[in-house]
């Protein structure tokens, strides 16, 4: 009986064993193929953007990085500089176009925003007129800047440092349902979330 009672408990340890081996082996497999696979995820995770540098936005009137002639600006005539850019990517539906200028004194202060560009344009002629529609440019539109007026208003910064002018080309895989006349910060809000690609041409200028 003694004996008996031995062997059942010596079985009960050999099952309770090789049950606890057999969880951990399964947990462990799990584990691994759990982070292998958010590795995996990882590693192809997010879409792929054009690169500026393969998008180019450029204009006649002064190269990146360099100084804007008066002409553009409110010591001038105070007309926008021509713009060209390649083809957008794939996919796009419409461009929109920023000009600001982070070096103001009272924060970044907005030159231009245009917005329903047909993504078929390729180029901005000199001295778009400063009307909230473009029919001459696809019906594009046109909201208010930051000193309050339609359209572009060039450089007009205080005598000090240079100040840099950013001219930002957005390629978009929707359309802008924004009336004419909206300011940067609700073209942002409805461009969140469309942005494909983006190209930059820097302007300087200072006093």
């Amino acid at each position: 009986m003694q004996a008996f009672k031995h062997s059942a408990i010596g079985s009960r340890v050999v099952w309770s064993t090789l049950i606890s081996g057999a969880i951990l082996l399964v947990t462990t497999s799990l584990g691994c193929g759990g982070a292998q696979g958010a590795r995996s995820t990882g590693a192809g995770a997010g879409p792929r953007r054009t690169s500026p540098a393969t998008w180019p936005l450029t204009s006649r009137a002064f190269k990146n990085n360099a100084r804007i002639p008066p002409k553009y600006t409110a010591d001038g005539r105070n007309v926008s500089p021509d713009l060209t850019w390649a083809a957008p990517p794939g996919g796009t539906v419409e461009l929109a176009l920023i000009c600001d200028d982070p070096d103001a004194p009272r924060g970044t202060w907005t030159h231009w925003v245009l917005y329903a560009l047909p993504a078929s344009q390729r180029s901005l002629a000199e001295a778009v007129p400063k009307t909230e529609t473009l029919p001459a440019v696809g019906g594009a539109k046109q909201g208010r800047n930051s000193f309050g007026a339609t359209g572009y208003d060039g450089p007009s910064p205080p005598k000090g440092p240079v100040h840099h002018y950013h001219f930002v080309l957005y390629a978009l895989n929707a359309k802008m349902t924004l009336s004419p006349g909206a300011q940067k910060p609700d073209l942002e809000r409805a461009m969140k979330g469309h942005i494909i690609a983006q190209a930059e041409l820097v302007g300087l200028y200072s006093r």
